[in-house]
């Protein structure tokens, strides 16, 4: 071996030309920015009125009163006009919760009443309860204000403590995160090894004294880099944009890059075993869906584990991307810091020794 080769340049050089391919190629670009980017944006712009109730006004609705004041302040409701016929159709498929008719019926003690009908159908699910607890909740304060001596068997009493206010914004940014790390990770490292296997890059760089470890390390830290940048872009979209919490700011931002490297060395070790074992490129999607698309539906990267049936949350509370998840929330919402998530950490670690232990064995170099 030539005594005057560094190491460390041709580290840099593996590094550099990692990093320009990697920039280069679609599939990458799509699975770290474009996919997670996307989702962010819906669910961002979604905001926190996860429920939204489209409530059609019968034509002879009286709409100059009190009731229906109160019903168009409120955000999640949305009153709609159309013909009778249209109307009576969207509400049997589901489109409309209720059709609305508030008709004036007197006045008692100089107060005028109203009786306030609501058409449903079978369609409107639950959210026919939701609005009807909202009516009688309207109606109970007027009458509360306009009948002021009116007796009562209890006096309600609440309290309200400081809190943070926990946005859609706040769970579906570190799943989709967790979803970006998992796809490099797992489809990057297998496309990108098996490609310099077939068409006989690492034979040449056999041929030259760069170390093995080298070439790894290399390949390893151009995707950190790039995957590093992508997910400080999502982090900064979701501050800026959407008021992601970051409870202690820039030191919560370092954290959960922190946390975003680790996550990616654990799921690269998946990717080595995929690489190892695809005997050609066209298998290399269906065994890397084994391994990823389970998680990605499963470990809390959309919607929260607890939605799933009983029998099922154990097999979610297994995988490695429900516990990076995990931890990616709880340092962004609660502002714990990585010392106070060790059993989401060890959890990881213990997939990751599993991955690589693997992967030693079935990976290839030639």
């Amino acid at each position: 071996m030539d005594r005057g080769y560094s190491q460390v340049s041709a580290l840099k050089a593996i590094i550099k030309a990692s990093f320009i391919a990697i920039l280069r190629s679609p599939s990458a670009v799509v699975f770290t920015l474009a996919f997670p980017l996307i989702f962010v944006l819906v669910f961002g712009f979604i905001g926190g009125n996860t429920i939204s109730l489209r409530i059609g006004v019968g034509k002879d609705c009286d709409t100059a009163n009190a009731i229906y004041a109160a019903l168009s302040r409120i955000k999640t409701i949305k009153l709609v006009t159309a013909p009778e016929e249209e109307m009576q159709e969207d509400l049997q498929k589901g489109h409309l919760t209720a059709v609305l008719n508030i008709m004036p019926a007197g006045k008692e003690d100089g107060v005028p009443r109203y009786t306030v009908h609501v058409r449903s159908s079978s369609a409107s699910g639950d959210n026919i309860r939701i609005f009807e607890v909202i009516l009688r909740d309207i109606v109970h304060t007027a009458d509360a204000r306009l009948f002021r001596d009116r007796p009562t068997v209890a006096t309600i009493q609440t309290t309200r403590i400081p809190g943070r206010r926990y946005r859609q914004i706040d769970f579906i940014l570190p799943g989709m995160l967790g979803f970006s790390l998992l796809s490099t990770g797992v489809f990057g490292t297998a496309f990108l090894f098996f490609s310099l296997r077939q068409t006989l890059v690492l034979k040449r760089f056999f041929a030259t004294p760069v170390r093995r470890f080298n070439i790894l390390l290399g390949e390893a830290v151009a995707r950190l880099i790039f995957q590093l940048l992508g997910a400080l872009f999502l982090i900064a979209v979701g501050y800026f944009f959407f008021e992601y919490t970051l409870v202690h700011g820039l030191e919560t931002v370092l954290e959960l890059l922190l946390l975003s490297a680790f996550g990616l060395i654990i799921f690269m070790g998946f990717g080595f075993i995929v690489s190892g074992i695809a005997r050609n490129e066209s298998t290399i999607p269906p065994i890397a869906n084994i391994v990823t698309m389970p998680q990605f539906l499963l470990a809390g990267t959309f919607f929260p584990i607890d939605v799933f049936p009983g029998w099922l949350q154990p097999l979610c509370r297994i995988l490695p991307l429900t516990y990076l998840n995990d931890a990616l929330r709880k340092v962004a919402f609660e502002g714990v810091h990585l010392w106070n998530v060790p059993w989401d950490l060890l959890v990881l670690v213990a997939w990751g020794v599993a991955a690589y232990l693997a992967a030693s064995r079935v990976f290839r170099w030639e």
